[in-house]
């Protein structure tokens, strides 16, 4: 092994500085791990850093504490998975100083979390919190959220990614009283339409006063909910009560048909948007529970809704299923500012929706149409009229095939495409591979197409034409074994996350062939994937695991494996890869369970720096170094 060069010890430590305050945490552990000089300007670096964020690792409380010295007053914002951590490491996370804080999966932790957020970071304007106290299983005192609600008064956007229902009712209502004025964003990711009712209605004031709507949450612009019934009274009380609102998202999944007194009718979207300002509006009804749809919503409830919606930017719309192609064809020919248009669930929703969009003004960026079976490849002709569009999720609309793709294929912005289930063959992929949005093409998601074969990735990769790629789903694909994944890893395209679920030809071969595989010469050992989901795949034994392992995957956070298979073996593996998420139960990787899985938004893809590339293809330094380096560089694999 090579010495490091002597000459990197006499670089000025302002120099070495000032490079690292503009890299990410991990680039600057990485950067860390490789000399003496540049451990000690890490750590110096590492106090007075404004911005800390680990997404990709959870980090234990005994690794975190170094990382994240005391005596740092510059921390603005932090950003960090919480699965290793609890309410021990509260004098850690809890700073001040700090603007934003994000934590993930708060499983451990307890509602104290929230009342030492109160009591101490008084600055806050951005708050996330997931699947607080789940692991616990008990309740949370109401006080809790009330020391937050009233210690932060700069708050802005509050998200609350868990059950509220966890919370003591008793005052629940109240509480939220003492919200920060400045609050324009609250997200919740359950709560029921009582509480919902309870918060917004005048009832629920202190005085009973008539200005309860006025007095609670006068600022709110943005309204994300999920809850058990979506009702006309939720909708006319939020439309109502907050009148600066400009986002309304609300999600529900009953598990029976509800009663009149607790859905969504015509009379509720004639509600909608009282103060003329929405400008984003989703509704959708899940059916991941049970086949339950708004049935007491027709073509004439959303003529009344578009009527009120004509400046709507964004519509969103699930479960309507007795509304027809008139209703669909009033939306986009009421709402000329439309640009982003999702529907789910839409059983009456035909080509005719479509037939003269040409003759519109829409200029449609993001477009969904999942579970819209009656759709064909003429459909889709005519939706590509809209040249501007970057996301078209047509997910399980089991008619569209290879015309649909030759469509699409023209499109020389589109940035994600998913056509899970869909009727389309190797030779429909070409088009994709030939086509304009090849150039631009980032995600691609062919989840339960049946037909493709091992030749889809030749259709795909030939001539190394989709170079921008950096997300595909093969899951559930019969016909596809080692050899296509073979295909896959001589191209080089820098994937970062590859989904193989359930594809019963895949097996070992694959594994080694992804290990191995190689972007440029000689570097980059293992390839770039951050996310590899094989779970339930046919061919994977005790051989694939060996090779799951250091310093195999340097990149790896992620990784879907069965678990009921080789029960020993994957524990094995977890404990020797603390940092790498594996999931063995079947769950969708990249996310925690309040995510949206159906987002239309697509996340921006950065370049992997020089920096990164030369420490994971490189041993440029002695031993001596390597372990002066090594407890850093434990934590990112």
């Amino acid at each position: 092994m090579e010495k490091a060069d002597p000459n990197l010890h006499q670089l000025p430590t302002a120099i070495i500085a000032t490079i690292m305050t503009k890299l990410d945490v991990p680039s600057i552990l990485s950067l860390a791990s490789t000399c003496k000089a540049f451990r000690c300007c890490a750590a110096h670096t590492l106090s007075f850093l404004p911005n800390f964020h680990l997404p990709d690792m959870a980090p234990s409380a005994d690794l975190l504490k170094p990382l994240l010295p005391l005596n740092n007053p510059h921390l603005r914002s932090l950003k960090l998975d919480c699965t290793r951590l609890d309410d021990s490491s509260l004098d850690i996370l809890i700073r001040p100083s700090l603007h934003e804080l994000s934590l993930r999966n708060c499983t451990d932790f307890s509602g104290k979390l929230l009342s030492q957020l109160g009591n101490n970071c008084k600055h806050l304007r951005f708050l996330y919190l997931s699947s607080v106290a789940e692991k616990m299983g008990r309740t949370i005192d109401v006080l809790h959220l009330e020391e937050l609600l009233s210690g932060c008064t700069h708050l802005e956007t509050l998200i609350l990614m868990f059950d509220v229902s966890i919370f003591l009712h008793q005052n629940f209502a109240l509480v939220w009283a003492l919200a920060s004025w400045k609050l324009t964003s609250l997200e919740i990711g359950y709560i029921s339409s009582v509480m919902v009712a309870e918060l917004l209605s005048p009832a629920a004031g202190p005085s009973q006063s008539s200005n309860h709507c006025s007095t609670i949450l006068p600022n709110l612009q943005k309204l994300c909910l999920s809850v058990d019934y979506i009702t006309d009274i939720m909708v006319s009380t939020i439309s109502k009560c907050l009148a600066s609102l400009t986002h309304l998202d609300l999600r529900d999944s009953p598990i029976m048909e509800p009663r009149m007194a607790f859905d969504l009718t015509n009379n509720g979207l004639q509600q909608i948007n009282a103060h003329g300002k929405l400008k984003h509006l989703c509704l959708v009804r899940s059916q991941e529970i049970a086949p339950v749809y708004f049935k007491r919503v027709n073509d004439l409830g959303i003529l009344l809704m578009a009527d009120k919606c004509s400046a709507m930017e964004s519509i969103c719309l699930g479960g309507f299923c007795q509304v027809t192609d008139t209703g669909y064809k009033t939306i986009l020919h009421s709402c000329s500012r439309l640009c982003r248009l999702k529907v789910f669930y839409g059983t009456h929703l035909t080509d005719l929706v479509f037939h003269d969009i040409i003759a519109t003004s829409l200029s449609l960026t993001h477009v969904g149409l999942r579970w819209c079976n009656l759709l064909t490849n003429l459909a889709v002709a005519r939706l590509v009229s809209n040249g501007e569009l970057s996301v078209l999720d047509l997910r399980d609309c089991r008619n569209l095939g290879d015309d649909a793709l030759q469509a699409i294929s023209t499109l020389a912005k589109l940035r994600s495409l998913l056509m899970d289930g869909c009727d389309i063959s190797d030779v429909g992929l070409s088009y994709v591979g030939k086509g304009l949005m090849s150039r631009s093409l980032v995600s691609l998601s062919l989840r339960g197409c049946k037909r493709l074969t091992d030749r889809c990735i030749s259709s795909l990769f030939d001539g190394h034409t989709i170079l921008e790629l950096r997300e595909l789903d093969l899951s559930n694909l019969p016909n596809l074994s080692d050899a296509g994944v073979l295909l896959l890893a001589k191209s080089r395209i820098p994937i970062s996350a590859l989904r193989l679920r359930q594809c019963p030809l895949i097996g070992d071969t694959s594994v080694m062939a992804l290990a191995s595989m190689q972007i440029d010469e000689n570097v980059w050992h293992g390839s770039s994937l951050r996310l590899l989901d094989i779970y339930n795949c046919g061919g994977i034994t005790q051989l694939a695991f060996r090779w799951l392992k250091k310093p195999y995957f340097p990149r790896l956070k992620w990784l879907g494996v069965t678990g009921s298979v080789n029960r020993d073996v994957v524990d094995a593996l977890a404990r020797s890869r603390p940092y790498v998420h594996v999931a063995t139960r079947g769950e969708e990787l990249g996310t925690d369970q309040w995510d949206d899985l159906d987002g239309i938004y697509l996340q921006d893809y950065e370049e992997v720096d020089e920096l990164e590339q030369w420490l994971l293809g490189g041993d440029n330094m002695s031993d001596e170094e390597m372990e002066d380096g090594a407890d850093v560089a434990d934590l990112f694999e």
